[in-house]
């Protein structure tokens, strides 16, 4: 058991490393075993939809292990009876199964704000909606394009288009009425909870205060070392009362450790923070990885901020001309900095990595640029790209260029 009443902000970083699994040396061999502990460990793995270099759940396990089959994360994924689970827990991202009881506060507050309003889509649309639980209970779990074919079919529906049908089933699955029973390709396929995760799982409910903390205690687990604010954002949680008073709970359990950590401020005061009773200090981590916008390391912007003076907002909907980064930068870290950012594209054409830009964030000692260029060999192998192409863009693209003396170049700006 850790027991520490300060911390600097040097030892908030490698805790924060060590939490997240960040540090340890990566298999030889990547198994579903490895994948369920990095799963384990951080309780989430958060969804999005963009994949000009990998999709983004695909990456932090890459991060964590290096390069392995994506089929197997699929298969536990995506499974008929599946050990994981979609639901907005984050934002959409995976979780244990066992995992989504302790959500049904949510479900519960999403039913009340969307169906409980009178004027809200919900209310106007109460027959699709009805309509589309209905086709569930009759069919089985189905595609969006599935039931809005035949709602064009039927007589009664030829006006329920395909948006109305998705925003139906969006809605029921916040609601927690449908879960997720896999996806073709991207496409997710809808089927009634109890079919998909079965009645007893699917009719499970934890109250509101017992979840609210052990989501807090899973969030504190899994950072290390923490605010307030952060443990919030782990799961989303706006009511910050609710999670004070988790805190609370779990201090007084021991699980909680109140510290000090240099340089954390709010309001111009210290920040409160607290270490998990489990979390290591250790006096050195040695990690190099490419890290996702939306891995847990970086999700939260102020934390980033705070922990690795990582100033950090994605491009992709600023025009390519005020672009300072790149369309999809990731952040580097090494060891326990974040280093720099690498805008990644797989051409899958040419079977070529592009580098589209790379920047520094410091003064970087050659061991550390080829610590980076590994980092790039290894997502070219992940990605089974056969070469890697380095643009002209960024202070760190020669160094990088350098080091790789097998990369090609390109120009242009993305």
């Amino acid at each position: 058991m850790t027991t520490r009443e300060t911390l600097s902000a040097a030892e908030a970083r490698r805790v924060a490393v060590a939490a997240q699994g960040l540090h340890r040396v990566r298999p030889a061999r990547v198994g579903t075993r490895q994948l369920n502990e990095s799963l384990r460990r951080m309780s989430v793995l958060q969804i999005d939809s963009v994949n000009v270099f990998a999709r983004s759940h695909y990456l932090p396990l890459f991060s964590r292990l290096g390069p392995y089959d994506t089929a197997l994360l699929d298969r536990l994924l995506f499974a008929p009876r599946p050990r994981y689970v979609e639901y907005w827990a984050h934002v959409a991202a995976f979780i244990d199964a066992a995992d989504r009881p302790l959500f049904t506060f949510r479900m519960a507050e999403f039913r009340q704000k969307y169906a409980g309003d009178p004027g809200g889509w919900v209310s106007r649309h109460r027959d699709v909606v009805d309509w589309v639980r209905s086709e569930l209970a009759a069919r089985g779990p189905l595609r969006p394009a599935e039931i809005e074919r035949d709602a064009r079919r039927s007589p009664r529906g030829g006006w329920w288009e395909w948006d109305a049908v998705k925003e139906a089933l969006e809605f029921l699955w916040l609601f927690g009425e449908v879960a997720i029973a896999g996806r073709r390709g991207f496409e997710r396929r809808y089927g009634l909870a109890a079919d998909v995760l079965g009645a007893d799982l699917a009719g499970r409910e934890v109250p509101r205060s017992d979840a609210i903390r052990e989501l807090v205690r899973r969030a504190a687990r899994a950072y290390g070392v923490a605010t307030a604010a952060d443990l919030a954002d782990y799961w989303r949680i706006r009511d910050r009362r609710a999670v004070l008073a988790a805190v609370a709970d779990l201090v007084d359990e021991g699980e909680l450790l109140p510290v000090r950590v240099d340089g954390w401020q709010s309001a111009g005061r210290p920040a409160p923070a607290w270490l998990h009773r489990d979390a290591v200090v250790p006096r050195r981590v040695e990690a190099a990885s490419i890290l996702t916008p939306f891995d847990p390391m970086v999700w939260f912007r102020d934390r980033a901020e705070r922990l690795f003076g990582f100033a950090y907002r994605i491009e992709i909907y600023t025009p390519v001309a005020r672009r300072r980064f790149g369309y999809y930068s990731l952040p580097v870290l090494v060891d326990d900095a974040i280093v720099g950012r690498v805008d990644l594209k797989a051409e899958r054409s040419t079977q070529t990595l592009q580098v589209q830009s790379a920047w520094w964030e410091r003064a970087t000692a050659p061991d550390t640029v080829e610590r980076v260029a590994g980092q790039l060999r290894q997502a070219a192998l992940w990605q089974g790209l056969e070469q890697i192409s380095i643009s002209h863009w960024g202070d760190a693209v020669d160094h990088l260029a350098a080091a790789l003396p097998g990369a090609t170049r390109h120009g242009g700006m993305t």
